[in-house]
């Protein structure tokens, strides 16, 4: 063997000495004290705009509406309430009996079960649109450009605008009546208003679905469906087995973006249905509740406000924690197959 090729030998440590380990701070620290500089004054604005508004409406929620008092029949100012505006709107209670029908208090539940039928049912029909359509744009053809750019038009629009659009098409001498051949009265029937409202979001914000599922199309390596043609899957084998597990965290973000505004649900209803329908109430929903509470009280507003939070909150916790956990979980599992 030449002495270019010779393997030196291992340097002598009479002593024993450990080998220098590395030194914790300098310039990390440095990177840390720049890093709280830097993000601390957007911590503390966000606080100040977020969560003061927060904490005061939690505040407000344990007061009562100054108003007349019915027992003496004089005006109060108002006072502790206690939990007797989340009794309100929870237990359908004004105050020693409950609500009469009509009443903002006895719409809590209808508008809570509007909310999420809402947010199933268009969320559920945006994510197969998006997906069908997001496969489409993925693909090589002349004016993928064109296309790509036309489709943000309808999510472009604003939603008064959109609104305004489909009431003229839902009308009853509008569009679709002439279309279809018969009269429906899209605006003001119980389900027919409920469908309308489904259609009109669904026409709206299924190209924000589409984008983002594209954006997750995107990060695919083509060699990965190669290497499936090679095995001979099928075209529903390679879509099951390879896009849909390797798309699913882009799908999971995009589903828990638009389950979180659809559960904000507002313009739309109040303009397309006045935020009622079918017998006053079958498009009203809990931010819709909201607005109209605040004209009669702002406490108990706030209150009911405070309630829709935490749902929201819920919602959101729970696709993080289970959903988020499981897409963690595929990746590790993905990056263990890559290394064996």
């Amino acid at each position: 063997m030449s002495a270019a090729t010779e393997i030196p030998a291992a340097i002598p440590n009479p002593q024993g000495l450990e080998p220098p380990k590395r030194r914790r701070g300098g310039l990390n620290a440095e990177h840390g004290r720049w890093a709280v500089y830097l993000v601390g004054p957007t911590i503390v604005l966000l606080a100040v705009v977020i969560g003061y508004p927060v904490v005061s409406a939690i505040i407000q929620s344990f007061q009562l509406d100054a108003g007349l008092d019915k027992a003496t029949g004089l005006f109060v100012q108002g006072g502790f309430a206690g939990i007797t505006n989340y009794a309100h709107w929870l237990g359908q209670r004004c105050g020693d009996v409950t609500c009469p029908p009509g009443s903002l208090g006895a719409q809590f539940w209808v508008s809570f079960g509007n909310t999420f039928f809402f947010t199933v049912v268009t969320v559920l029909a945006e994510t197969l649109i998006g997906v069908w359509m997001a496969i489409i744009m993925n693909r090589n053809f002349r004016g993928r450009a064109f296309v790509r750019a036309a489709i943000l038009v309808p999510w472009a629009i604003p939603t008064a605008v959109t609104a305004k659009l489909w009431y003229f098409i839902f009308d009853a001498n509008g569009v679709l009546n002439h279309v279809i051949g018969h009269q429906v009265l899209w605006t003001s029937g119980e389900w027919a208003s409920r469908f309308a409202i489904i259609i009109a979001d669904t026409w709206k914000t299924t190209p924000f679905m589409a984008l983002l599922i594209l954006a997750g199309l995107q990060l695919i390596p083509e060699e990965v469906y190669e290497a499936g043609k090679m095995d001979g899957a099928s075209t529903v084998q390679r879509f099951m087995l390879i896009t849909l597990p390797l798309l699913k965290p882009a799908l999971m973000v995009a589903i828990l973006f638009r389950v979180l505004d659809a559960l904000r649900m507002y313009d739309l209803p109040a303009i397309l249905t006045g935020g009622g329908g079918g017998s006053g109430n079958a498009t009203t929903t809990l931010s819709i509740l909201v607005v109209d509470q605040i004209r009669q009280g702002f406490n108990s507003a706030s209150a009911l406000s405070t309630i829709t939070f935490l749902v929201i909150f819920v919602v959101a916790f729970l696709f993080v924690r289970f959903l988020g956990a499981n897409v963690v979980q595929t990746q590790a599992a993905q990056q263990k197959g890559e290394l064996k």
